[in-house]
């Protein structure tokens, strides 16, 4: 493998901000410092004066759809396009066709992963209510976690049944990622306004019906649960600002049993942006209020929110044209998330160090992922590289996701990744991707 030294770059890692050099050899990560020479005439030298040098971000809860759907997306394109936005490694959702329901379709997932992933990888097992036996089998060494739904979503794998939610809480020692949404109160809501406006509801009325009182009665519900059994919760994706006072900031991260996590698009829209989004911000959870939006950010500030996600989840547009009822949730977001945080960066929202802290360091902790999420010796050499000053507006044409749309459309970001690695291997520079990348499956220590 070539090595590579990265020089001058404005380098952001565990609370820090200084200009020094990275040396990459092989997959790891050889020396970080001041000034490094070059050892080698194999070196690459790449002189990173002005730009930003950030560990890959880990990218907790993305949904890439193989198998069984890949006419939206396969873990070969999203990976790619995650890898082009500075995203090093992921863990994948269950809920495709089939889900992953058993160990043995698990492994499948992660056969086609290792095949075809250009960014490091990891999978959750879905738990269901009638799968607790083969729960029990998975290994914590070798998978991410147990993801559960507790409001139905893409693929429908709700779990509601209270005696089974209990005993899955109380049988794993594994990190538990809930999707909370109250289902009872989404149905009722729904079947309110298919009354007024039949199928053709007005994306407008999508967080007044998957409300801030369905996130929060089920967010309540899990965490008390959690507070009952002592299982290990982590909340996806919050969208109020009523749910972020469920959380606490009195205790490292890696000593705390009750977690949550916030996503890129909970962050920079609102429901001000309907009426010109319409179903392209059509989320579960729902994009929410201004106010939400500054509450969620307040909540990341102080550490009551641990990470920041995307929760990559794309479809057709043709899917996404289509009537409320009938217009799928989700979106593409892996290749723009990391820039889109920049621009909150830039314009005084979000400290560099928080950025980091909450793409890298944190799912590091949250998930004991061995030996990544810093810029350490010895470290996998997972990097990427950020110029603050080159421009660019999203378009169509340099989206990389296989349903060739964003919600991002017409943004213009003032920062851009130039370079990213993976395992030392240079897989994305300056718009191109010189080397064949294969991710590798993320180990735990558990």
């Amino acid at each position: 493998m070539k090595s590579y030294l990265i020089k001058n770059a404005t380098i952001v890692n565990e609370g820090k901000i200084f200009v020094g050099d990275c040396l990459i050899e092989k997959d790891r990560i050889a020396e970080v410092g001041p000034t490094i020479s070059v050892k080698s005439s194999d070196t690459e030298v790449i002189d990173a004066d002005g730009c930003y040098l950030l560990p890959g971000m880990i990218d907790d809860q993305v949904h890439f759809r193989e198998p069984g759907l890949t006419h939206k997306a396969t873990i070969a394109t999203e990976s790619k396009a995650a890898v082009a936005g500075g995203i090093t490694s992921f863990i994948e959702m269950p809920n495709t066709v089939p889900q992953a329901t058993t160990v043995a379709l698990l492994e499948d997932k992660f056969k086609t992963a290792s095949e075809t992933s250009w960014a490091n990888y990891s999978l959750m097992f879905g738990g269901t209510n009638d799968n607790l036996e083969e729960l029990l089998k998975v290994d914590p060494k070798e998978v991410a976690g147990i993801k559960l739904f507790l409001g139905s979503s893409t693929g429908n794998m709700l779990v509601d049944d209270p005696e089974v939610l209990e005993k899955i809480f109380r049988s794993t020692n594994m990190v538990i990622s809930a999707h909370c949404e109250d289902e009872g109160t989404i149905r009722a809501n729904l079947q309110q306004h298919l009354e007024k406006y039949g199928d053709d509801i007005p994306m407008e009325c999508h967080p007044i019906i998957r409300s801030e009182e369905a996130c929060y009665i089920s967010s309540s519900k899990a965490i008390e649960l959690a507070k009952k059994t002592g299982a290990r919760l982590h909340v996806f994706h919050l969208s109020t600002e009523k749910e972020t006072h469920l959380f606490s900031n009195k205790v490292p991260l890696s000593e705390k049993k009750i977690t949550s996590e916030v996503c890129i698009h909970h962050l920079w829209f609102s429901d001000e942006d309907y009426k010109t989004k319409g179903s392209k911000i059509k989320w579960n959870p729902a994009v929410k209020t201004a106010k939400d939006r500054k509450g969620l950010l307040k909540a990341l500030l102080d550490d009551r929110i641990d990470v920041i996600a995307t929760d990559h989840a794309p479809h057709t547009l043709e899917e996404k044209e289509n009537v409320y009822t009938k217009a799928p949730s989700g979106g593409p977001l892996v290749q723009h998330a990391l820039v889109a945080l920049f621009e909150m960066h830039l314009r005084g929202d979000l400290p560099l160090e928080t950025i980091v802290q909450k793409t890298a360091h944190n799912p590091a902790i949250l998930f004991d992922v061995k030996d990544r999420g810093y810029i350490r010796r010895g470290y996998k050499a997972d990097l990427v590289l950020i110029d603050p000053n080159a421009p660019w507006n999203v378009t169509r044409e340099n989206t990389l996701y296989k349903c060739k749309w964003s919600p991002f459309e017409g943004t213009v970001f003032k920062s851009r990744v130039t370079h990213t690695w993976v395992n030392g291997v240079l897989a994305y520079a300056n718009h191109k991707f010189p080397n064949e990348c294969r991710g590798e499956r993320l180990t735990f220590n558990r």
